[in-house]
Parts: structure tokens; C-alpha cells; sequence
């Protein structure tokens, strides 16, 4: 039986790149680009992608991995709170599933995951002109800079899985 379609939404960097990588994926429906916010300290908007997702074609887990190794998922620096780097869940369910998965896959690198699981609060999408940056114009410097060479450690990386 077909399963219906899950969102997941994640932070790490800038939503341009995430949106480029998630939208190259066998299985990803639809990818939201804008500001996400959470709870309590975490509450300031930061840079994320909402993924829509069909669990039948990729794994939540092949989602967080595929997040894990495509941004910064180990290193701080000074723009960390706006380019957080998060897996934002919108059940308890989700929250246990991501956090068993980041504790899984922490073994795959040699420091620590700086990821954090946080509840999702509110979303605000960027501007309608942004939507899909790299496939309007893969050939701007900011793209060839720093989009294409993700999608070359993606397509390297994680072959199977995208289209």
C-alpha cells in the first residue's frame, strides 16, 4: 500500500543549496525554501528547506544522511544561528525517529554532529524570485561557487538515490 507523503524540514547553510540537493532526490515531491523557527532559545529564524517526501521511494534516514554529508554538520562558525543546523520534526514520533538517526550515523564522522533535532513552530518561505535559484541559472557564480560542487559530492556520494 502506498504510504502518503511526509515533510521533514532541515537547516544547514543556505537554503539555495539545501533546496538544489533535496530537489535532486528520487522520492522528494515538492521542496519549500525559506526561514524556519523553533521553540524556546531557538526561536529566531534561520535558513531551511521543508521536504516533501514519499517514504516508499527514500527513507527519512536517507534524508538526514544525505543532509548530514551535503552542509556543515560539524563545524561551528560566527553565522551558525542563521544557517542552523537542524532537523525540525513535527510529531513526537519523528522527534525519536531523527534523533535515533543522528545518534546512528554520528559513527560515519570523525567529529561531532553539531545537528540538532527541534520541534517545527513556523515557516516563512523566501521570495517567490528565489524559488528553484540553481535551476533558474546554474551558471551564477554563486552556483558554480558554491551549489554545483555539493551536487557533485551528491550525485558521488549518494547515486542511487537521485535523478
Amino acid at each position: 500500500m502506498l504510504k502518503s507523503i511526509e515533510r521533514i524540514t532541515l537547516g544547514g547553510g543556505c537554503h539555495w543549496c539545501t533546496e538544489a540537493i533535496f530537489q535532486s532526490l528520487i522520492g522528494v515531491e515538492k521542496v519549500a525554501q525559506g526561514y524556519v523557527a523553533s521553540t524556546g532559545e531557538y526561536s529566531s529564524f534561520s535558513e531551511a528547506v521543508i521536504v516533501h517526501f514519499n517514504p516508499d521511494l527514500i527513507e527519512l534516514k536517507r534524508l538526514i544522511e544525505i543532509h548530514l554529508y551535503t552542509h556543515k554538520s560539524t563545524s561551528n562558525h560566527s553565522m551558525r544561528e542563521k544557517y542552523r543546523s537542524g532537523v525540525y520534526t513535527y510529531s513526537e514520533t519523528q522527534k525519536e525517529n531523527a534523533s535515533k538517526i543522528l545518534e546512528n550515523l554520528q559513527v560515519d564522522f570523525n567529529n561531532k554532529l553539531i545537528t540538532k533535532v527541534y520541534p517545527f513552530r513556523t515557516f516563512k518561505a523566501s521570495r517567490e524570485e528565489l524559488h528553484n535559484y540553481y535551476r533558474k541559472d546554474p551558471e551564477k557564480p554563486f552556483c558554480k561557487t558554491f551549489i554545483a560542487p555539493k551536487l557533485t559530492l551528491l550525485f558521488n556520494q549518494f547515486s542511487e538515490n537521485t535523478n
